[in-house]
């Protein structure tokens, strides 16, 4: 991995929250669930400008270089969300845009194992030996490799058969206008098996126990799988599911007429274009922040405050504004905990509401309750 020559002299008292209270040693997240499309809208990326992000499995922080900024520095508390990083990175380099979708596992391939060969070589030692045990995943498209997505393949091979056959998962997936989308929901895929199954699977025991951490889920109130399942039916009805790459996945374990955008044909290249201008850390936000001078332009933030309390929120909210310039923005996702920029902090850093909300309502990745853009007050 990248790591600061300073590191050693990095604080670890200010370790986020959520390191003492989950398992960061394996991938929860193969691929990035967030949507690049709207997390460049709303931070609008200006050239020659840094930006920080959540490594998180690397798609998202590896967009934001398709809009040319001076550099992007990816933290993550995973070892192994880092590994996919590089990996990717790796990737943009030695590979075309064809071959970079079969490693993902977006589509098929018998040569896999070949393709990795190539990058190998441009990773590190330690990431060498973190990939070269998982020739399995490897086979099957880094893409599967996560947690997160060995949930989604147990929903797609148990439940789902449950639920609809075949020809009306494919019937969802072609393109239709809105009115007979509303109409092929209503009609077609809202039974009570979909409710009933979905309810089950996306409960919070279950999603805790085989998609997320269980610590993920302290701040929680409230019915999980309501919430997700109100979501679900946005995405399925008012949202075009033949241009939805993370439903796509979820149903069919690949990407059949749509990419998201860090695999997309035409920002494959303006990514390997600037692809060393990306910089990755095994660290806290926190302590990067406190070793860091100041100058950030924007912060691609995840949903990093679904797992931390109203105060911790508030505390790196005000270290992530002293840290920015100007107008820099911050951009994040609630998922199931509400999380914002809190009234003490109104004289430093201003809700962009109305962008949010619009932006919001074309998120692909569904499952969030709430997208937040924030930016800094002179």
């Amino acid at each position: 991995m990248v790591v600061p020559a300073s590191s050693k002299n990095f604080p670890v008292l200010a370790m986020s929250e959520i390191a003492h209270r989950a398992d960061f040693e394996r991938i929860r997240y193969a691929q990035c669930w967030e949507d690049a499309d709207i997390l460049l809208e709303a931070l609008a990326i200006e050239s020659g400008a840094m930006y920080l992000s959540i490594a998180s499995a690397g798609d998202n922080s590896l967009s934001l270089l398709s809009q040319a900024p001076q550099k992007v520095v990816a933290i993550d508390l995973s070892q192994a969300q880092l590994a996919c990083l590089a990996l990717r990175i790796a990737a943009y380099k030695e590979l075309e845009h064809h071959e970079l979708l079969e490693l993902m596992g977006s589509k098929p391939s018998q040569r896999r194992a070949a393709l990795y060969s190539r990058c190998r070589k441009l990773l590190n030692q330690q990431e060498r030996d973190f990939w070269d045990a998982k020739s399995k995943d490897i086979e099957k498209g880094i893409g599967h490799s996560g947690k997160f997505e060995a949930y989604f393949q147990t929903f797609r091979r148990y439940v789902l058969p449950l639920i609809h056959n075949s020809q009306t998962v494919k019937n969802l997936l072609e393109p239709k206008s809105l009115d007979a989308r509303r109409e092929f929901y209503e009609t077609q895929w809202d039974h009570w098996r979909w409710q009933a199954l979905f309810r089950m699977f996306f409960s919070r025991f279950l999603m805790g126990r085989m998609g997320r951490d269980p610590a993920f889920f302290k701040y929680v109130e409230g019915s999980v799988a309501e919430r997700i399942l109100s979501r679900a039916k946005y995405a399925l009805s008012e949202l075009e599911p033949a241009q939805n790459p993370y439903l796509q996945w979820i149903l069919l374990g690949r990407h059949e007429h749509a990419l998201p955008h860090a695999l997309r044909k035409e920002n494959f290249e303006k990514i390997r274009q600037h692809i060393d201008r990306i910089e990755y850390f095994h660290l806290s936000i926190e302590d990067y922040l406190a070793a860091y001078g100041g100058g950030l332009m924007g912060y691609n933030l995840s949903d990093i405050f679904e797992y931390m309390s109203p105060e911790n929120t508030e505390a790196l909210l005000n270290k992530l504004v002293a840290a920015a310039k100007p107008r820099a923005r911050l951009a994040y996702w609630n998922m199931l905990v509400p999380r914002s920029r809190p009234e003490s902090l109104s004289h430093k850093l201003r809700p962009l509401s109305t962008l949010a909300t619009q932006l919001h309502q074309q998120d692909k990745a569904f499952f969030y309750s709430r997208f937040i853009v924030e930016e800094v007050l002179p």
